[in-house]
């Protein structure tokens, strides 16, 4: 009914509805011209059948889902590859607590659902997603720790962002600088202690004053009682992401001390706990939104047979505010 009302073959409402660039764009306008007046819509199971493909993919989390909605992180994610996905036919879902039931999750990925997986917050233990690679595109948050030489990930410069919350600290006079570490069987948690410890050496200061958390506000708080109960002098704590900052927080004031005069603490990520806490943090803007966005164009690139970036890495930016 469409071919018939623009008055066009049926193989060119084909390449107009799939979004063929190579069709004269008056025979386009004619198309959708009569799309509209029809309420046309594409069948997508003839479409699949097809093309063999099912014009969705997966976002794959192998967390908790209670971490994954108490996270900001994620929520920014998801508005970035929604964002681009929105400009394509592509459908997304998402798959968390992966880890609870791996073969469940791999069985699901491997039988035609989807046409390729986005993984985000992964772990060098994790086994929902390994080696899926070959058999679906695969695009990460972050470079995988392990079998990562042919992998396409999005990350931003971990090491230089912490290096720079760091030299905040050492910037304005900071002698005893702690830091707050994410998990390290995950790369922001290596890469983010890799730039804090670069930049407290190079100041000629120790680093010995460390901790790990799992970037939660309950580890941050638990990792900076740790720190104050060594008894060691301590005056700046750059915390790898900020809830672990609001963590910290919690404990200097439990122990009556100030921020930033007696401690001076610095963040990661630029989320709504920089903004909510009192003083405002100190932190590292990451464009978490653009990350997602980006690994979304990567992953459709893959499945379209185009040429993609297999490491797209962005920048990241000191945010001054009153905690440093």
């Amino acid at each position: 009914m469409v071919a018939a009302l623009a008055g066009v073959s049926r193989a060119t409402v084909s390449r107009v509805v799939n979004g063929a660039s190579s069709v004269d764009p008056g025979l386009t306008a004619s198309v959708q011209k009569a799309v509209q007046a029809l309420n046309y819509v594409p069948n997508r199971a003839a479409r699949t059948l097809a093309s063999r493909r099912t014009f969705t993919v997966t976002l794959l989390v192998p967390e908790s889902t209670s971490k994954v909605f108490a996270d900001p992180f994620f929520a920014a994610v998801v508005e970035g590859v929604a964002r681009y996905l929105n400009t394509t036919e592509y459908m997304l879902n998402m798959v968390t607590s992966s880890e609870s039931n791996p073969e469940k999750t791999r069985r699901y990925l491997l039988g035609g659902n989807v046409d390729g997986v986005l993984v985000v917050s992964h772990h060098t233990g994790d086994h929902s997603w390994a080696h899926l690679d070959g058999s679906l595109p695969l695009v990460f948050a972050g470079r995988p720790l392990l079998n990562s030489a042919d992998a396409y990930f999005v990350e931003v410069d971990n090491e230089k962002g912490a290096a720079t919350g760091t030299a905040r600290l050492t910037g304005s006079g900071r002698t005893n600088i702690a830091t707050i570490a994410g998990p390290q069987d995950m790369h922001p948690g290596v890469d983010r202690l890799a730039g804090w410890r670069g930049e407290v050496l190079r100041a000629g200061l120790t680093d010995a004053l460390v901790e790990i958390g799992d970037f939660t506000v309950a580890s941050g708080a638990a990792a900076m009682r740790r720190l104050l109960d060594r008894g060691a002098p301590l005056d700046g704590v750059f915390a790898a992401n900020d809830q672990m900052a609001a963590g910290a927080y919690s404990v200097i004031r439990e122990r009556g001390l100030r921020i930033p005069e007696d401690i001076a603490v610095v963040g990661f990520d630029d989320d709504y706990y920089a903004t909510s806490l009192t003083p405002a943090l100190t932190t590292i803007h990451h464009p978490i939104s653009l990350l997602g966005e980006k690994m979304a164009e990567v992953l459709v690139d893959l499945i379209e047979g185009r040429p993609a970036e297999r490491i797209t890495r962005l920048p990241t930016s000191l945010v001054e505010r009153e905690s440093a």
